[in-house]
């Protein structure tokens, strides 16, 4: 790409030194599990994005290679590589060395930058045991690199650019591995927000290649995500699997305050909406007022339409968001200059000015658009009138199925053993499936801080129901009430009455589908305790080997005949198969799945909203032939499905 003579060292502003970041490295990375770990490679190629949204790169390459390092390249400008007045040093080492030092934060070098904070590639460097960046500008190629943060050696010019060569940064970096617990970086993971990412930034091409894998014909594992549609694609992709009410996608883009905005949606005859906002490539799970402008113009417009065509009927009333938000896909993404977030995680846009300037871009063209497509307007008004019965026939209906019972109850279900603290940090609820498993799981639990509460059968598919049959079903009624903070829009994850909420199911087959119906009820109606890392899965032994006094236990059968042959000589004393938690005495199921010495649990959490929205509805919804294309791709693998 060309470069630009007003971006230089001048254009560098430091703010404050790089010290404790590997001290405390979760508050710049978030944990030092395998989410951290990947947000390594997101601060790095948000740099990358950043030159894109400037217009002044095309291709990006993430490469994940065999000795365990990542690799970021792009075709940018290059980081600056003169002297940085203040430091007197390159300037590419002091965006490496000194936290929140670059080039975003006096918008002349970038009109909108992705980064949360800035801290970026400083942050990487100082997390890797060993990072080499080169790059590519002024004529030379430039090399440095770092040690656990620091410099070794000077930045070396090590030769000068070809007259065709174009300019650009690659950053290649090794993880320390005495600071993340888990090393192996997810092709899955990374591929999901590098394709979101080419959603986001449209004529943006990433390439995502693993060097650890070998195709049968010699090369290497790789995807390339490139749409040219950008979020309307977007919302293709997302409705792959959904039937769709109107074969064109809403889109539109404006621009108000140097603030840019676009929308696209489309309606869907599911049940379940899908709506995702960004800001700045930033996914912003908690909302914020991008969020509120979209919601409260697309209400309105569409009652203007229903209205002025007489098309509500006899429901006696506008109709509600969540009326017309029902099967909605639609994304909404902002680029402000200087965005402020909020919220739990940071990933709350708080800017106030953002709500005005959504709701009257939204206002204008969706009306306009409204008017000159009938068909499909009044196909979204229908779905909404559909959807607006639906809702007032739960309101009238007896009190166990109405909203307000099943939410405003205070007393407990009666079959919830709770636990003995009232404080949601220490407290642990145990949903277990079936009555024989709740039954030990209550007598072998601590009630200082574990509560049991036992589920009978298959609780109800909430992808194919609305709220007023789903609040119909006695065992959901039950969780909705023991969690204790309500459901839906209603839903308050600070009255939330555990912060363990541990899902007790077999390992088997049956397990694993009310596993699968639990984290479905969760994601669609209490998706806050799946982002705030609340909710966990046992994973108990299969088997328990006794030999000479001492017990072991093996959770797959090539574990427990490693055992056999490595502990046992052989000859074991006893090998006991676990069939189901019911059938464990509640001493053993004390010591392999209730004690927190001893127990293994897994913990559930949703890396990518789209993608995972995505997921529920190939595994959950009406469609068959998606879902029979994932079985027959997956089977081959298939111990334990990540969502």
């Amino acid at each position: 790409m060309s470069q630009e003579s007003e971006y230089g060292a001048g254009q560098i502003q430091v703010l404050e030194g790089l010290e404790a970041v590997r001290k405390r490295p979760a508050m710049y990375v978030g944990s030092t599990d395998t989410r951290g770990l990947h947000h390594l490679v997101y601060e790095v190629v948000d740099n990358s994005i950043d030159e894109a949204l400037a217009g002044h790169c095309d291709d990006i390459t993430v490469a994940i290679n065999a000795d365990g390092s990542v690799t970021v390249a792009d075709d940018g400008r290059g980081i600056p590589v003169d002297t940085h007045e203040e430091y007197d040093r390159p300037a590419l080492e002091v965006i490496l060395t000194v936290l929140h030092a670059g080039g975003k934060f006096d918008n002349k070098s970038y009109q909108v930058s992705g980064g949360l904070h800035g801290v970026g590639v400083s942050v990487v460097n100082a997390l890797s045991q060993r990072l080499e960046a080169e790059v590519k500008r002024d004529g030379g190629v430039f090399h440095h690199e770092f040690e656990a943060g620091e410099p070794v050696g000077d930045m070396e010019r090590v030769r000068d650019m070809e007259p065709d060569e174009e300019t650009g940064t690659e950053i290649q970096f090794w993880p320390d591995d005495g600071i993340f617990e888990d090393l192996g970086f997810s092709f899955s993971t990374l591929s999901n927000r590098l394709r979101e990412l080419a959603f986001l930034n449209s004529g943006v091409r990433i390439t995502l290649r693993d060097e650890r894998q070998e195709t049968e014909d010699g090369t290497y594992v790789e995807e390339t995500y490139e749409y040219e549609g950008g979020i309307r694609e977007f919302v293709e992709y997302l409705n792959e699997t959904r039937s769709v009410m109107h074969d064109d996608i809403i889109y539109f883009e404006d621009e108000d305050q140097n603030i840019q905005v676009e929308v696209a949606m489309q309606a869907t005859e599911d049940l379940q909406g899908s709506i995702h906002a960004f800001a700045n490539n930033i996914n912003t799970r908690e909302g914020g007022t991008h969020l509120t402008g979209f919601k409260t113009a697309l209400t309105r417009v569409v009652n203007d339409y229903a209205n002025e065509h007489d098309l509500l009927g006899d429901i006696d009333e506008n109709l509600k968001g969540e009326d017309i938000r029902e099967g909605l896909t639609a994304v909404i993404s902002v680029k402000h200059p200087d965005p402020q977030f909020e919220g739990q995680t940071k990933t709350k846009l708080g800017n106030s000015e953002v709500r005005g300037i959504v709701e009257s871009a939204m206002h204008e063209r969706l009306g306009t658009y409204f008017e000159e497509q009938p068909d499909t307007a009044q196909a979204i008004v229908m779905k909404a009138v559909e959807a607006a019965k639906a809702r007032k026939a739960a309101q009238k209906a007896e009190e166990l199925t109405r909203r307000k019972s099943a939410l405003d109850s205070t007393s407990l279900p009666g079959k919830l053993a709770d636990c003995q603290t009232k404080d949601p940090d220490e407290a642990e609820l145990f949903i277990a499936e079936g009555d024989s498993a709740g039954g030990s799981a209550k007598q072998a639990r601590n009630p200082e801080f574990q509560a049991v509460l036992p589920i009978k059968g298959k609780i109800l598919n909430v992808e194919k129901h609305r709220l007023d049959r789903i609040l119909e079903n006695d065992e959901i009624r039950s969780m909705i009430t023991g969690i204790g903070a309500g459901i839906g829009d209603e839903f308050d994850i600070d009255d939330v009455r555990y912060k363990k909420i541990i899902m007790a199911t077999d390992a088997d087959v049956d397990g694993a589908h009310i596993r699968t119906l639990m984290l479905t009820f969760f994601y669609r109606h209490m998706r806050p305790l799946l982002e705030g890392g609340y909710v966990y899965a046992t994973q108990p032994p299969l088997y328990r080997i006794r030999y000479r006094g001492e017990t072991y236990d093996a959770m797959t059968d090539a574990e427990r005949d490693r055992i056999v042959e490595e502990k046992c000589d052989g000859n074991p004393t006893q090998v006991q198969r676990f069939k189901g938690l019911g059938e464990m005495n509640p001493e053993q199921l004390w010591e392999t799945t209730m004690n927190p010495d001893n127990r293994i649990l897994k913990q559930i959490t949703v890396e990518d909203a789209a993608a995972a929205d995505k997921m529920f509805s190939v595994l959950m919804g009406d469609a068959v032939e998606p879902r029979k294309q994932f079985i027959k791709e997956n089977a081959p693998e298939a111990e334990w499905i990540d969502i």
